[in-house]
């Protein structure tokens, strides 16, 4: 299982590295650069799967996420 993702804020296209956390899914997540607070996408789970390169570790392992 891959535990770290690059997330692209979408208003600023800033990329970090950050580390997924795996009993929960990230709804809010705050670019570290314009400050935004990024959403997860309508029908996606979690910031890391609208936004990241990997998707959360609940999809990584075929399960649905929260």
């Amino acid at each position: 299982m891959v535990l770290h993702s690059t997330i692209t804020c979408p208003h600023c296209d800033h990329q970090a590295t950050e580390t997924m956390p795996t009993d929960a899914c990230q709804w809010f997540y705050e670019c570290s650069n314009c400050k935004t607070l990024v959403k997860p996408k309508p029908g996606d789970c979690c910031v890391y799967c609208s936004y990241g390169t990997v998707a959360c570790p609940p999809i990584q392992e075929g399960k649905s996420c929260c």
